[in-house]
């Protein structure tokens, strides 16, 4: 197997997690639905906006990568809902719904032999496709981690975790 083959294997597996933590939906699964609101202890968010954070992170690098007119977004105004809004069930959905749409949608710009993950992206400064997808990974990770501790420290987990 050639090394590019390789890379894009390693790339995928990076960004679907499941190897040194755990993954999204893993980290998701069964949250209760009256809690998405409530802050931590200690915190200043909620369980929905880390997930929306992590959400918009992702759909900005995403669209770095794709779109050749893309505008730089506002620190950190557009990456955290405003700590105002309540979100509701159609709002927690549809956060875990973009968050895996725009997954998908990179994990077809990493399959796609015809790109070229080494060359620089033009509209960027010198970034490359290889460094957005191990940046969203990265990010992604350590915030799902977050989530996790999150849910351990409001008890949100349940029996057997």
């Amino acid at each position: 197997m050639d090394e590019t083959k390789i890379l894009r294997m390693e790339l995928l597996s990076l960004l679907r997690g499941g190897n040194a933590h755990m993954t999204f939906d893993q980290a998701i699964e069964e949250f209760p639905r009256n809690r998405i609101n409530e802050v931590f202890p200690n915190g200043n968010y909620s369980s929905w906006a880390l997930l929306e954070h992590i959400k918009r992170t992702q759909s900005d690098i995403l669209e770095f990568i794709k779109e050749n007119n893309y505008k730089e977004k506002e620190w950190p105004k557009d990456y955290w809902p405003d700590s105002s809004i309540k979100a509701d069930e159609h709002d927690w959905k549809k956060t875990i719904e973009e968050y895996k749409k725009d997954l998908r949608d990179l994990e077809e710009i990493v399959n796609d032999e015809k790109i070229d993950l080494y060359k620089e992206i033009p509209w960027g400064e010198g970034q490359n496709i290889l460094r957005e997808i191990q940046l969203v990974a990265d990010h992604s990770s350590y915030h799902i981690g977050e989530f996790a501790i999150m849910r351990q420290v409001m008890g949100t987990w349940g029996k057997g975790h």
